[in-house]
């Protein structure tokens, strides 16, 4: 099975809002990321966007949940965030909850996906 019929089996999991919102969110990320590996992770439940094998290589992921979806943002710590879209507290990444497929398609996502994308290249 082709990953990308593995990461639809899987999102089909969740309620359809989940589903739908993931599957747009992905086009996004899919578009704005040129060669991106994407990978399904079930056991940890996400889908991982990376340049490599490395924690250091991922860019985001999109974890689904039955409460919704989350981009999570790999060292989102060092991301500017005007818009004020970034949440979580861990020491190095963050996260932006999904709610409307509008959310998905704004410039101010969009940003924070490129400006991931550039902090990754400058390391």
């Amino acid at each position: 099975m082709k990953t990308e019929d593995q990461i639809n089996v899987f999102l089909s999991q969740y309620d359809e809002q989940v589903f739908v919102l993931a599957r747009k969110l992905r086009e996004v990320l899919l578009a704005n990321l040129p060669e991106i590996i994407e990978q399904l992770d079930i056991k940890a439940k996400m889908v991982a966007y990376c340049y490599g094998q490395r924690y250091a290589d991922m860019i985001c992921v999109i974890i689904p949940s039955k409460k919704g979806l989350k981009l999570g943002l790999n060292r989102g710590t060092e991301l500017p965030d005007p818009m004020g879209m970034l949440e979580g507290k861990g020491k190095i990444s963050r996260y932006v909850e999904i709610k409307s497929e509008e959310q998905v398609l704004s410039k101010a996502l969009r940003a924070l996906v490129l400006s991931t994308l550039e902090l990754y290249k400058r390391n």
